[in-house]
């Protein structure tokens, strides 16, 4: 198979000899460390459907929506400012990662943790209590800040927690609860839309709980053995290590990590090495790639405007609020899925089946918007529930896929001595798509109409040939041992060996 696994543990340095028990001590850490997925989740299920908001802020997108003209069933929330509420969130996330890259390297990754959580929570608060669009998008500036700088270290901080043979599963904490929080948001939004007119500032204040318990729990949990060599803290690093392996005999790992942190000082310019050609595939994969392609599946546009989407598609406001819960339903039992065979099927696996399935979701909904959709009158009720469960459908492959190991991969990819300019790049490159696609979609939907989910569906045919040709396989190879896997790989290991011979390390 092109472009096919390398992992065999007898290629690797020391893989073999790598000991662990898992611990109560690791099972605290990783839970704590995936709170910050929360934070992101809970923001994903967004008030912008809700009528009070509307009509506190955007009056004239209300008026629109009340509307059912053929003319605007694709265009009822093309408003540029409303757009903005929930995309500034993600610009202002993608200018904070370069910050949390420069505290997550010298500070911890705790650090970076305790920082953000303090950020959501003041943005939370001003959102609660804004009285106009200037302190919404303030808050939500604050909010980014907050995603920007947990986005950067909780990935990081999971992976380097995990032991290598269930690195996967762990990761998804992330994942899992980010759907976890989107699914609450969901909820919390279909029960304070009932209480009118103040239920949604009870639904954003209550964004401030998550970033409360990230911060308490970023107090207590212990910053990764990784960082604290790269800090130069070795015996403490050593220790940390010990415990959450829950055994003494962590030589072979601990050698692995000196040689790491060895390397890592030698590097004077972690941003300008990512581009030396040794890095160039992770680079290219991990760091463009990847956080690029999940953004453009199109499942995070269902999910910034899942009620929008159903009440645009002729569902009442109770309704869609009831049917983006369905979605969010439908993320966790996929996260779950995904977080039980990630690590025996491979990460290539479900990249590839799911793809296969979210691409026929797509091409479906296109089909049947086109015949049916747009005609000035509400669609029936056979046709909406099919609509229901082709995005339920697509979100749970999205769910397995793209959404787990988007973060999973790229956090994965990378030598110690670049992994924390690295996971900038993968956060700058996720946001950036994550904004311009929350920015544009609906003035995309009022345009392109049912052709948007068409543009999805080829994207996805893009992104799926891309790992069949280019992904190497990297379940259970320990995560200071990746590079290895480029050496092997049918394309990658001729830019690597030409990356060898390059001189000088300190770039």
């Amino acid at each position: 198979m092109a472009g096919g696994a390398f992992s065999d543990p007898a290629t690797l340095q020391r893989a073999h000899l790598y000991q662990y028990k898992i611990t109560g001590f690791f099972i605290f850490s990783c839970i704590v460390g995936a709170l910050g997925g929360s934070l992101f989740g809970y923001d994903l299920g967004g008030v912008t459907s809700m009528d009070d908001f509307l009509l506190e802020f955007f009056p004239k997108v209300y008026e629109k929506k009340q509307t059912h003209l053929a003319e605007t069933d694709y265009c009822k929330y093309d408003d540029q400012i409303l757009t903005l509420f929930t995309s500034s969130l993600y610009f202002a996330a993608l200018l904070s990662t370069f910050a949390a890259s420069n505290l997550t390297k010298n500070k911890g990754r705790k650090a970076s943790i305790l920082a953000g959580s303090l950020s959501f929570f003041a943005g939370a608060v001003l959102n609660a209590s804004a009285k106009n669009i200037a302190m919404l998008i303030i808050g939500r500036i604050l909010l980014g800040v907050g995603i920007g700088f947990g986005n950067q270290a909780v990935p990081l901080y999971l992976s380097e927690m995990a032991p290598a043979k269930i690195r996967g599963a762990v990761n998804q904490l992330f994942q899992l609860t980010t759907c976890l929080g989107i699914l609450v948001a969901n909820l919390v939004n279909y029960g304070t839309a009932k209480l009118r007119p103040w239920g949604w500032r009870l639904s954003l204040g209550l964004a401030t709980i998550p970033a409360v318990l990230m911060f308490i729990g970023g107090c207590l949990c212990p910053e990764t053995p990784n960082s604290l060599v790269e800090q130069g803290r070795i015996e403490e690093g050593r220790l940390v290590l010990e415990k959450v392996r829950g055994t003494p005999n962590v030589d072979a790992e601990f050698d692995d990590l000196l040689e790491a942190s060895k390397e890592a000082k030698s590097i004077k310019n972690p941003f300008k090495n990512l581009l030396r050609r040794k890095n160039r595939p992770q680079m290219i994969i991990g760091a463009l790639a990847i956080p690029a392609f999940q953004q453009l599946t199109g499942n995070n546009s269902i999910l910034f405007y899942a009620p929008v989407i159903f009440q645009t598609l002729g569902f009442g406001s109770g309704a869609a609020l009831y049917a983006s819960v369905i979605t969010s339903v439908a993320l966790v039992i996929a996260t779950l899925i995904s977080m039980a065979f990630v690590d025996k099927f491979g990460r290539r696996a479900f990249f590839l089946e799911a793809g296969t399935e979210m691409i026929i979701c797509m091409v479906a909904m296109a089909i049947v918007l086109a015949k049916e959709f747009g005609k000035g009158k509400e669609l029936s009720f056979g046709i909406s529930v099919f609509l229901v469960v082709l995005i339920f459908l697509f979100v749970l492959a999205f769910g397995r896929s793209w959404g787990p190991l988007g973060w999973l991969v790229p956090s994965e990819l990378f030598p110690l001595e670049i992994r924390s300019a690295a996971q900038s790049m993968v956060v700058c490159v996720n946001m950036l798509f994550t904004a311009i696609v929350a920015q544009f979609f609906l003035v995309s939907l009022c345009h392109l109409k049912y052709g948007i989910f068409l543009l999805f569906g080829a994207l996805i045919v893009l992104m799926t040939c891309f790992v069949f040709f280019l992904l190497p396989e990297t379940k259970q190879v320990p995560i200071e041992e990746i590079h290895l896997l480029f050496e092997k790989h049918w394309f990658w290991k001729r830019v690597v060996r030409e990356g060898n011979h390059e001189s000088g390390s300190n770039v």
